[in-house]
């Protein structure tokens, strides 16, 4: 039914603005606004085209999952380049993780995560092989 129709994902936050510049600046993705006073709202583009709607929501509650996943090839460079932009990882204590904070199980990829100014959880992640 929706095989041939365009969609993209949505998420909100608490600080428009602070989103932008974390988006834009820290994450380096193109960020458009859209929309005026309280009908603001940002549109990321990610690499390939894909586009992610982000709204402003008074009693936002961040995400307690990953919405988004940035795959990399170097995932010691993407950490030491996001930490080196202020960015601080997420150790959780299901997973071991190494003194970077990337978990490295066996089997599956290298992860580390971090939040967004609102709370929400991404990743950057390389597939061991």
């Amino acid at each position: 039914m929706f095989g041939e129709t365009s969609a993209f994902s949505g998420f909100s936050v608490d600080d428009l603005d602070a989103a932008r510049r974390f988006y834009g600046e820290t994450l380096g993705l193109r960020v458009e606004e859209e929309g005026e006073g309280d009908m603001r709202m940002l549109l990321l583009t990610l690499a390939g085209g894909a586009r992610i709607f982000v709204y402003p929501k008074e009693n936002h509650t961040p995400a307690t999952f990953t919405i988004l996943n940035f795959e990399v090839d170097d995932i010691d460079g993407a950490v030491d380049e996001l930490t080196g932009r202020g960015v601080t990882l997420e150790r959780y204590p299901e997973f071991e993780a190494d003194e970077k904070g990337i978990t490295r199980a066996e089997g599956g990829p290298a992860i580390a995560w971090f939040t967004d100014p609102a709370g929400n959880v991404l990743s950057v992640l390389q597939e061991q092989g």
